[in-house]
């Protein structure tokens, strides 16, 4: 992964980036925190939802059809602001722990809201009288937050990845 990312470095993109990065950077990583407050914002609203602790008056469909729109519009741009912040620092990212274990959570996330969304769109009708009320539906909702919770941390341990020793590519040779 060194390699590659020591070549990405290299490419046009990335030197574009790295020359105007004064400006660049912090652009793109105020886009990225926005998109995280946007994305975590919208689940949260899901979330609150499901609980049955908010929005009580529209079901969870309407509730998707919502806050839906905003949570997929924040993760398109924290795909692209993430991508430009992976080109513009390759080196940076790319092999610390803390940018895989934090794909790893954004990949399983993403995950679980297509499911979400799709068993919801399938059978409204069976959410609201009975899956609602599961103690696995109440857990998994509590356990999105927690997850969203890694993704920050993690993003802002990619500063700071060699706090994980041995298990980060980027404090070997």
């Amino acid at each position: 992964m060194k390699a590659f990312a020591e070549w990405l470095s290299r490419s046009g993109p990335s030197v574009f980036i790295q020359s105007h990065e004064v400006w660049m950077i912090p652009a793109l990583q105020s886009l990225h925190i926005v998109g995280i407050g946007l994305a975590v914002g919208s689940a949260l609203m899901m979330t609150l939802r499901l609980l049955g602790w908010l929005d009580m008056d529209e079901t969870l469909l309407q509730n998707q059809r919502r806050f839906g729109p905003w949570l997929g519009g924040a993760l398109c741009l924290l795909l692209v602001s993430g991508s430009l912040l992976v080109i513009g620092e390759p080196v940076r990212e790319l092999v610390t722990f803390s940018f895989w274990l934090k794909m790893a959570f954004v990949a399983a996330l993403t995950g679980m809201a297509v499911a979400f969304h799709v068993s919801v769109k399938h059978d409204e009708g069976e959410w609201e009288r009975d899956l609602m009320k599961r103690r696995s539906v109440r857990w998994t909702a509590w356990v999105t937050f927690v997850m969203w919770a890694c993704i920050i941390i993690l993003g802002r341990l990619i500063a700071y990845d060699h706090i994980w020793g041995h298990l980060s590519p980027a404090t070997k040779a």
